[in-house]
């Protein structure tokens, strides 16, 4: 039986402040047709891809910032999507600003099969940025103000002929993310993101966004024999450059295709699922080759031994918490 499934990571440019959700899915809708001609039977969109990046904002009341969020999914402006995706018989992934009915607020993908039946919703599990008004930097990156990190963590769904994964941007940077899919074995990871080049709290990692962005994702895909696809929303988007690259990475740690421009633009590969266990099953064999016994330090409580004092109390860097740098988008 041959598991191959063709994917497109449908890569945005930049969406404007007052740029409305019916001209967004007209551009989804668009660059699923692209995809559609191509071959292509599941499409990954950038995380947030309705709205602009809304956390460079600082809005007080936060309830001033619900116009960002989606209360439903689909709703009236993405109704459009699901059907049309469900007419072509092609599946998606796709970010959005969640508001749950209860009032939580997460960064959140929903993933949708070529029937136009919702597989499962994620929910970012390591939020970046930080939690308060710092008008010092260029530009903020509120996203610990705007969302409640995912409480669900990484889930695995039997979806696309296959075992599929979620992550969104930051947590592309953690190797946990890939392991704890990798122990359920996954075999497709998606993942969409939006990674401004500038880094306030250390420039010296802007002329690496390129080389870090890709170093963790192939890292990730070899180190558990699994195919991760990324999509992300690139370009000057309201006077902040944003990292494009997006990509489709082997599970050999290759790159097989990635994209050229920074603006919407479709980029297909056939992802041949059964090449996972060429990785699996040899030099990635987690039943025979794992040491879980050895690797305690792994379960540290959060920040791990350097954060704490050796009273067992957090240091003074570790109680500032969000005034000190924070992790990269």
């Amino acid at each position: 039986m041959n598991r191959a499934i063709t994917v497109a990571a449908a890569q945005l440019g930049p969406i404007g402040r007052d740029e409305k959700r019916e001209a967004v899915v007209d551009r989804l809708v668009a660059l699923l047709h692209d995809a559609h001609r191509r071959g292509a039977e599941l499409v990954v969109y950038p995380e947030l891809a309705l709205t602009t990046f809304f956390p460079r904002w600082w809005t007080e009341p936060l309830a001033e910032a619900d116009h960002w969020f989606e209360t439903e999914m689909p709703g009236p402006a993405t109704k459009p999507l699901f059907e049309e995706a469900a007419a072509l018989g092609v599946g998606f992934f796709l970010g959005y600003a969640e508001l749950t009915p209860d009032g939580h607020r997460y960064n959140s993908a929903v993933l949708v099969e070529r029937d136009g039946s919702t597989v499962a919703t994620f929910r970012k599990v390591h939020i970046p940025g930080h939690e308060r008004h710092e008008p010092w930097r260029p530009f903020q990156h509120l996203e610990r103000y705007y969302f409640e990190p995912g409480p669900d963590g990484f889930g695995v769904w039997d979806a696309f002929g296959g075992s599929v994964g979620m992550m969104i941007c930051n947590d592309r940077r953690w190797p946990e993310t890939y392991r704890v899919m990798g122990l359920q074995g996954v075999e497709l990871i998606l993942c969409g993101y939006n990674t401004p080049v500038h880094y306030a709290p250390d420039p010296s990692q802007d002329a690496l966004q390129a080389f870090h962005n890709h170093l963790v994702m192939q890292a990730g895909a070899y180190q558990n024999g699994t195919w991760v696809v990324a999509s992300a929303k690139g370009g000057v988007e309201e006077g902040v450059d944003s990292l494009a690259q997006s990509a489709v990475i082997a599970p050999s740690g290759l790159i097989v295709a990635q994209a050229f421009t920074a603006g919407d633009e479709v980029v297909v590969a056939e992802c041949d699922l059964d090449w996972c266990d060429h990785y699996k099953k040899t030099l990635f064999d987690f039943a025979r080759y794992r040491r879980p016994e050895v690797y305690g330090a792994i379960c540290e409580p959060r920040g791990g031994r350097e954060s704490e004092s050796a009273g067992g109390e957090p240091t003074a860097a570790a109680a500032a918490g969000a005034s000190g740098p924070e992790a990269a988008p």
